[in-house]
């Protein structure tokens, strides 16, 4: 019996090359649906992340949101720790952070109430597979034991998949948005 570890490994491989196809079709207007959907919590201080790789970018939504209220994106603070969220800015100064991702040159952290979740891959009842290392985990598990916070996933539509492995610890997505659709979850 092959072990979850191997099972998850395949998973995001599979997801890997599915984003990088559509990533390389370069659409036009991919964050359009997350433009609208944050149009509805305008205000509301929200995380994005700027995007690593072959993911899909928000920053578009995110600057729109940034002229209304608080918008951040993840810090990594270490391994086996929950991400904190520092204050961002469109054109703001950068800085190197780990795996390859930008962050505000200054550290400025709050506590946002909405996440924008980047992710390997989704599957039709908000389950989501990460990179791996259960950043987003245990900071959604953190931060839902505060207060409610929701957790927007997006993605390309070709990251969704069927049957993905997930666990226990494994934080649920409220609401999924790609380039052309926007799904909600019920929990």
């Amino acid at each position: 019996m092959t072990d979850l570890t191997e099972i998850k490994a395949a998973a995001r491989k599979a997801a890997f090359a599915r984003r990088k196809e559509a990533h390389a079709r370069n659409i036009p207007g991919a964050a359009g649906h997350l433009s609208e959907v944050l149009a509805g919590y305008r205000g509301v201080p929200l995380s994005g992340f700027l995007p690593i790789r072959t993911e899909i970018d928000p920053v578009p939504a995110m600057a729109e949101a940034a002229a209304h209220g608080p918008v951040g994106v993840p810090v990594i603070m270490g391994a086996g720790q929950p991400l904190k969220f520092s204050r961002w800015q469109p054109e703001g100064p950068l800085r190197d952070g780990p795996f390859g991702a930008m962050v505000p040159e200054t550290d400025d952290f709050f506590e946002p109430e909405i996440l924008i979740v980047p992710l390997v891959a989704f599957d039709a009842k908000g389950g989501r597979l990460g990179y791996g290392g259960g950043f987003y985990d245990r900071t959604l598990e953190l931060l839902r034991g505060k207060r409610a916070t929701l957790a927007i996933g997006f993605a390309y539509d070709a990251q969704e998949a069927e049957d993905l492995p997930l666990e226990p610890t494994d934080q649920p997505l409220d609401m999924l948005v790609t380039e052309s659709r926007i799904l909600q979850f019920s929990r």
